[in-house]
């Protein structure tokens, strides 16, 4: 400072005018070398790390050099220029020197505050890009450790701005635990949501979950502490706060997909005034169909054994057992799905006859597809129950289903016919 005052008034510039302009030129010094700082490590430094980690086999940088990591690092050159150079330029004003300390010091813990924020997502990232990533998701304690790590750095960078000890402003903020608690009611109650979510493995990014009380019924795109975003199949955006999903019952599919199937269950009623024995033309007509042949050569000797060992009269068609058109056709159904080639015979496998009921008797089908893709296994399903409508007449059954407009018509359209008869 002295050297280039002493220097200009030499050179006849007057002492004050000298003084201002030597504080200029000191000033104009120290942000050219910040700028050069910077540069040298932004552009240079920066460059050839991205060169060396682009040939490295690791993945692990890349993640870090994407998140920008590096490059806030870079920005703490500039501050470190400041805060060492300006001690020795402006020796003589302490005053001005413990200002210029104190934000390029707040300046630089602010920068580490990014710095921290991109290693944590950087974590994040290589994370779920592991096994136990995809099952059990962390981002909500990364969300927690942000948090915990803004506040205190930014205590510590509010001390150093006012020379005061961080454990003071610590001290008053018992008296806001208060307006903390309501402020962050949502955060630190997804907090503990999250833990619960994570440990019990209910539920992570990708899971179909269906919540009818938010309207919630697709894919798990997203989960914060806040909340989580879920693209149901309409492709709408539905976000559930992440604490509802401990307080309040949801449906988690994963099970399903994991299980190598997915559940059809349907029934078809059968007017029960269409049930019936078979006639021994029946049986010969069913012995041709490639499913019931072998049910029926075993079926009828059986029937027979029994018949002959209690010896009934059998020209009375009550006594004895016989053969059902209803019992053969659920024999169909099972032979038919058994060999089906979408149809998972070595899960849950039931063609059962539920309780008659004012619609009919149902049978119904609950058997698993092999696929759970929705589109696949709706066409599957459909496929199904197309055969098995088509198939119902061949057995002599009737399906039941409740009158419409046509059958009343048809009526209506017999009674004139009938009256003159």
């Amino acid at each position: 400072m002295e050297w280039i005052r002493d220097w200009m008034t030499d050179r006849g510039m007057q002492p004050g005018a000298a003084e201002i302009a030597a504080y200029v030129a000191l000033a104009f010094g120290i942000l050219v070398l910040a700028w050069i700082s910077w540069f040298v490590a932004k552009r240079i430094v920066l460059s050839i790390l991205k060169r060396v980690i682009s040939k490295s086999a690791v993945e692990w940088d890349d993640v870090i050099l994407e998140n920008q990591v590096f490059s806030r690092l870079a920005e703490l050159a500039p501050a470190f220029v400041v805060y060492l150079t300006v001690p020795i330029a402006f020796a003589q004003h302490a005053g001005v020197v413990t200002v210029i300390e104190r934000l390029a010091a707040a300046y630089m813990i602010l920068v580490v505050i990014r710095v921290v924020s991109g290693l944590l997502d950087s974590a994040h990232v290589i994370y779920t890009r592991t096994e136990a990533g995809r099952r059990r998701p962390i981002r909500g304690y990364v969300q927690i450790a942000k948090i915990l790590t803004f506040f205190v750095l930014g205590v510590l960078a509010l001390a150093v701005l006012m020379d005061r000890s961080p454990f003071v402003f610590l001290s008053g903020m018992g008296a806001l635990t208060a307006v903390i608690l309501l402020v962050f009611k949502d955060t630190i109650l997804g907090f503990v949501a999250s833990i619960q979510l994570s440990a019990n493995d209910m539920v992570k990014v990708g899971d179909w979950i269906e919540m009818p009380k938010y309207g919630a019924d697709g894919t798990v795109t997203d989960a914060t502490l806040a909340a989580v975003k879920v693209q149901n199949w309409d492709k709408t955006i539905t976000t559930i706060p992440t604490y509802a999903l401990v307080s309040d019952a949801f449906r988690n599919w994963k099970g399903m997909e994991e299980s190598g199937g997915r559940r059809i269950k349907r029934a078809i009623n059968i007017d029960m005034t269409s049930v019936r024995f078979l006639s021994s033309e029946d049986v010969d007509r069913f012995r041709k169909f490639a499913f019931l042949t072998k049910y029926i050569e075993t079926k009828v000797a059986e029937v027979q054994k029994y018949n002959d060992e209690i010896k009934v009269d059998l020209n009375v068609l009550v006594n004895g057992r016989r053969l059902t058109n209803i019992g053969t056709f659920r024999a169909y159904l099972e032979n038919y799905l058994k060999k089906h080639p979408r149809v998972n015979s070595e899960m849950t496998f039931l063609v059962r006859q539920l309780a008659p009921g004012p619609q009919g008797i149902p049978i119904e089908i609950y058997v698993f597809s092999k696929v759970q893709a929705w589109a696949d296994y709706e066409a599957i399903q459909a496929d199904i129950f197309d055969h098995v409508l088509a198939v119902i007449p061949e057995f002599g059954l009737r399906v039941f289903q409740d009158p419409t407009g046509d059958d009343f018509r048809q009526i209506g359209a017999r009674s004139p016919e009938r009256a003159k008869a």
